[in-house]
């Protein structure tokens, strides 16, 4: 010990010139959505309402969860021969056959003929993010991509982001306040020819079946892509099949096409993020070799998919006492919310608000516009405290036996207060 040399001194310190940070340039992003919610919550007035929560809403005020899911999720955690492995690439086989067969139907050509195919995602933004990469690649004749909805979709910004010119296209007409099927028409006329058409939740669309027969003719013949968008399959009308009936049309026609199918909303596991990227090609050899290409893929976004929530779904769906549990609890919800839409708009004729609120019952789907102007759901904003976004579509789950007195008082006086100011 004696023999250690001793211990230098301390190096000293030098003083180092502060340099730039690499993020300096980095702009604050765009909120896609959060500062109404957030005004709402800051807001102390007891009677203030939120009627945009993207999820069904129970009469409690919280989100709907089928009642099924549950039971399902309590049986699938105390079940002792569950392995915790890492799912596959392509997620469950058994999860990936039950979802197409509630998509197509069992009996579907598409189904039958090994055509149909898809890839677990994280999420509807996973299945369109996987679904843009591919088409960036593969279908290099595309350069744009147009968005015809009902309402404007997030979806744009991912193809943005792949280099894709992007143009959308809102069905709903707020002067008549009305879905414009003509719209869509001539949107589909007018498109390039060899573009990728995103059409978000088909069945809101209005289409009759021979408006859809012209839309096909017109995007066969101008090789447009279909890339489908069903986010909430069962909760539009209550019926399954009829909600994504649309997609038997275009099989019976020979498209290829992509889809995004979230299963989150219409099971009420919003927190599992659940989606699926279906892909529909002519032949199973052409299918097989766009899959091994989109697993390439989603192994460089997330490896290996979650497994929780599509334990849960492939529980319900291969077990017919639980898928039936689960189809009743959809006409519940569905049944409920036609319902209250029946009653707002009954509640605003007995209160002799100006002008006509059929559009309300003519909607379908959980979300829907009460046709106000921007005067007016300012008005119910800063003076009724009722949170709604400038295009007034709200979640028609929202309101309830609690509160839609105070609703539909609040905007017969948002429209007669606009009314007032015309003079």
């Amino acid at each position: 010990m004696d023999n250690e040399p001793p211990l230098s001194p301390c190096p000293t310190v030098l003083s180092i010139t502060p340099t730039l940070s690499v993020f300096v340039d980095v702009p604050m992003a765009q909120k896609l959505e959060g500062v109404l919610l957030k005004t709402y919550k800051q807001d102390n007035d007891p009677h203030k309402i939120f009627l945009v929560y993207r999820v069904c809403m129970t009469d409690e005020g919280l989100p709907w969860v089928s009642p099924v899911v549950h039971k399902t999720r309590l049986q699938i955690a105390q079940d002792p021969s569950l392995i915790y492995e890492y799912l596959p690439g392509m997620g469950l086989k058994s999860f990936i056959q039950a979802s197409l067969e509630l998509l197509f139907g069992k009996h579907s050509p598409a189904i039958v003929e090994n055509r149909a195919g898809g890839v677990h995602t994280v999420g509807e933004s996973g299945a369109f993010q996987l679904g843009a990469q591919f088409l960036r690649v593969w279908h290099r004749g595309a350069q744009t991509v147009c968005i015809v909805s009902c309402h404007k979709e997030s979806h744009r910004f991912i193809f943005q982001d792949m280099g894709f010119e992007v143009y959308e296209y809102c069905l709903w007409d707020p002067k008549q306040r009305r879905m414009d099927t003509n719209i869509f028409l001539s949107v589909v006329k007018q498109v390039p020819s060899g573009c990728i058409l995103v059409i978000g939740n088909p069945v809101d669309c209005r289409l009759t079946p021979s408006q859809w027969a012209k839309v096909m003719s017109t995007m066969k013949s101008k090789q447009i892509f279909p890339f489908f968008d069903i986010p909430c399959q069962g909760l539009s009308t209550g019926d399954l099949e009829e909600d994504a009936g649309i997609l038997q049309y275009f099989v019976s026609w020979g498209f290829e096409f992509f889809c995004s199918q979230s299963l989150s909303k219409n099971f009420g596991i919003y927190d599992e993020g659940v989606g699926i990227l279906v892909v529909l090609a002519l032949n199973n050899k052409e299918l097989l070799c766009v899959l091994s290409q989109l697993m390439s893929y989603a192994q460089a976004l997330w490896l290996n998919p979650p497994a929780r929530g599509s334990r849960i779904i492939t529980t319900i769906l291969c077990n017919p006492t639980l898928q039936e549990e689960w189809k009743l609890s959809l006409k519940v919800v569905v049944e409920k919310m036609m319902l209250i839409k029946e009653k707002v708009k009954e509640k605003l004729r007995l209160l002799g608000t100006p002008g006509s609120w059929d559009h309300i019952t003519e909607q379908t789907g959980t979300h829907g516009y009460l046709g106000l102007s921007y005067q007016q759901v300012q008005y119910l904003i800063m003076k009724k405290h009722i949170y709604i976004p400038k295009n007034g579509r709200i979640n028609f789950t929202c309101i309830n036996a609690s509160n839609i007195d105070y609703v539909t008082q609040s905007i017969s006086e948002a429209v007669l207060s606009a009314k007032d100011s015309e003079k």
